[in-house]
Order: C-alpha cells, then sequence, then structure tokens
C-alpha cells in the first residue's frame, strides 16, 4: 500500500525522524491560505499524488504570501499533474503545507528488499535530490548498501561505514546513522517493503530534515495494522485497481489491450508472457484465487472489461482447487449480464474440465485447447480488429 509524503511524514515521525515544520493538508486554496498564515506567512505548497518528479511538473512551489498560497493551491489543486513516472497524469485533490527551508546539501536514504540476500538493504547516497535509478545508472559507486542480518540487526559501525562509502560529509556521518536507525525502525515496525527519504536535507541553520519521505506498506501485513485504515484511500490513483482490492482481488493494470484472467500468479505471469510472444499486449494481471466461485469470475471479467483499452480477453484456468465449471458458470454469467463487445477465449484445464468446456460450448466464447494456442487465437482476434 502506498501513502502520501505527508501520511510518511506522519508515520516517520512517530520514530524521531525529524521532518519540516507543517501546517497540515489543504483540501481547498482558503485552508491553503489559512495553513501559510498559522506557519508565520510562508510555505511550501505541495501536490500529494503518487509520483515522483512532482517539482519539475509543476506540483511543488513556494508560497512567500497567504495571499499567493491561496492562488498558487488554486492552481495545483484539481491540476492534471503529470510526470515522467505518471505520463498519463493523476488529479491532484490535496496539497501539503510546510515551512520553506533553505538547503545546502541533499542526501538519499532508503529500504528496500533484495530478493538475492534475501535481506533488507539500506541504500545511501551523497547524490540526493534526484531518482536513485539515475544514479545507479549514471554512477553507481555514488550508492552505498548494507544488507542488514535480520538476527544481529543494525550496528553503529556499520551504519557509520555506509555513510562513508557512500562519501557523505563528515560533520554529516552521526546525524544520518540516526535517521538510518530510526527510519529502519520505522520500516520494521510498520511492516514496510520500500522507506525513502529523498532528499535528506542539510539546512543553512545545520539541521538534518527529511525534505521529502515516500513510503510503502506491505498489503499482507495490513490485517496486523489496524492503525492504517485511515491510509487507504477510497479514491486510489487507479479506479479499476480500487476497485478490485476492495474486493480483495488481485489485479495490476498494465495499459495494454488484451485482457488476462488467471488462477495462480505463476501461471498468470507465464499467460502474460505467451501473449507478448505472440506478439501481444497485456493490459492486466489479474488472479482470481484458489477456489473462485462463479460469482467471483463474473466480477473479474466485469473488473477486466471496465478498462476502455481492452479489446479481448483470454481466460486460462487450470482447475485444481479452482473449479472449471464454476468458472465456465461465471463467464457465462457475466456474459448474459454484461454488454460484451470483445472476444473472448477461454482455456480451461484440471479439475472438472470436460464439464466446464461443455457449458461453454453453448456460448459464443472461443475454446482453446493450451495455453499457446490460447494467446495466438487472442492475439489474431485483436490485431485483426485493430
Amino acid at each position: 500500500m502506498k501513502i502520501h509524503e505527508y501520511q510518511a511524514k506522519q508515520l516517520l515521525a512517530q520514530y524521531g525522524v525529524a521532518v519540516p515544520r507543517n501546517a497540515g493538508i489543504a483540501k481547498t486554496p482558503a485552508e491553503a491560505r489559512a495553513a501559510v498564515e498559522a506557519l508565520g506567512g510562508s510555505g511550501v505548497i505541495k501536490a500529494q499524488v503518487h509520483s515522483g518528479g512532482r517539482g519539475k511538473a509543476g506540483g511543488i512551489k513556494v508560497a512567500k504570501s497567504p495571499e499567493e498560497a491561496e492562488k498558487i493551491s488554486g492552481e495545483i489543486l484539481g491540476m492534471l499533474l503529470k510526470t515522467h513516472q505518471v505520463p498519463d497524469g493523476l488529479i491532484v485533490e490535496t496539497v501539503l503545507v510546510e515551512e520553506p527551508i533553505e538547503i545546502v546539501k541533499e542526501y538519499y536514504l532508503g529500504i528496500v528488499p533484495d530478493r538475492d540476500s534475501q535481506r533488507d538493504v539500506l541504500i545511501v547516497s551523497a547524490k540526493g535530490g534526484m531518482d536513485i535509478e539515475a544514479v545507479a545508472e549514471e554512477d553507481p559507486d555514488a550508492i552505498a548498501r548494507l544488507p542488514v542480518d535480520p538476527i544481529e540487526g543494525l550496528r553503529d559501525y556499520a551504519l557509520r561505514q555506509v555513510c562513508y562509502d557512500a562519501k557523505l560529509d563528515a560533520s554529516v556521518v552521526n546525524k544520518a546513522v540516526v535517521f538510518l536507525r530510526q527510519l529502519y525502525n520505522a520500516y520494521v515496525a510498520s511492516d514496510g517493503c520500500l522507506a525513502e527519504i529523498n532528499p535528506l536535507a542539510v539546512t543553512a541553520d545545520g539541521r538534518v530534515l527529511a525534505a521529502d519521505a515516500k513510503f510503502q506498506i506491505d498489503d499482507s501485513a495490513l490485517f496486523r495494522h489496524p492503525e492504517f485504515a485511515e491510509y487507504a484511500e477510497e479514491n486510489e490513483d487507479d479506479e479499476i485497481e480500487a476497485r478490485a482490492h476492495k474486493q480483495d482481488i488481485a489485479y495490476v493494470r498494465l495499459g495494454g489491450d488484451i485482457g488476462i484472467i488467471c488462477n495462480g500468479a505463476g501461471l498468470t505471469m507465464t499467460t502474460m508472457d505467451e501473449v507478448k510472444r505472440a506478439g501481444g499486449n497485456p493490459a492486466d494481471f489479474l488472479d482470481v484465487g484458489g477456489g473462485a466461485q462463479a460469482d467471483r469470475v463474473r466480477e473479474c471479467l466485469s473488473i477486466v472489461l471496465s478498462d476502455t483499452n481492452v479489446k479481448g480477453v483470454l481466460i486460462n484456468i487450470f482447475g485444481g482447487i479452482t473449479r472449471c465449471d464454476e468458472v465456465a458458470k461465471g463467464v457465462i454469467s457475466a456474459s448474459e449480464q454484461l454488454t460484451i463487445t470483445v472476444p473472448i477465449v477461454v482455456r480451461l484445464a484440471g479439475t472438472r474440465a470436460e464439464e466446464g468446456a461443455a457449458i461453454l460450448a453453448q456460448s459464443s466464447l472461443i475454446p482453446a485447447g493450451t495455453m499457446q494456442e490460447a494467446a495466438a487465437k487472442i492475439v489474431t482476434l485483436v490485431n485483426g480488429a485493430a
């Protein structure tokens, strides 16, 4: 689960991480004006969307007066903010209003899980304020990493060493060590799967602050954190993903034109590969889960078809716990209740596959015997109609 910058800063502050003074969030220009007044007459207006590059896109501006804050926030709120990460843009509904700070030096601190070492890894760089991916590509030696032993935890000498390896100024190392420990404590306690302070700002008055913060929480651990319920947004960035997530359906929108519905993450990803190999572009990743009943399959198909980019759907089910006849009933039910104008190719194998095939034979759905055949058929149908 992604959370906004203001939410990430609230979370990190609970673990001692120093952040700029703020007057909260604003959803109207009048609220932004009042917030800047509370800060003493000047403030930074920051668009709250799930994307980096907000400043370059015009989503972060300094207001030198309450009147200017009202004007600036009026321009930012409601705008379609397009960034390099989200070229289609995101609507800004909220801004964070915080104190302006004079930054003299920027660093990068982060934590991510690493599958190779099977450990969380601290990442430190003296090149803050830019995408860490760009730093890794252009100057990999500017990044230092510290895999964390889950039993031993963090040692101060190791934290100091990774800061020196990253070429942080010696005068900042001790403060950076404190930041890293606090960031790691928040990451572990909150079941984080990404934590990032970029930039870690050294200000003209000698403070070291998290000028920006990004934090993601493991969805699978949310049952342990009722305190994060307030972070779950009704209006996620993608309306289709939000609808799926509310119904506990594993769905990710990918932007292609061939809808994918499978059971099991492995089968779903393999099916996506076969569609790509056949010359198509998957529109989504959707795993209906094990033991899916007809009503769930119907809802999954409805979700996939709600993407207006979808020009065809491939349903690939291997019946183990999931019964193929239930899948067939769900697809038939959906075709009767929904207005379906795109071709649907269905491949069923495993438990009650023959019964499922018999049900589908009574419909206009297109059967396929293998996954490869199914991928070839749907790609041909979609590309032929293009």
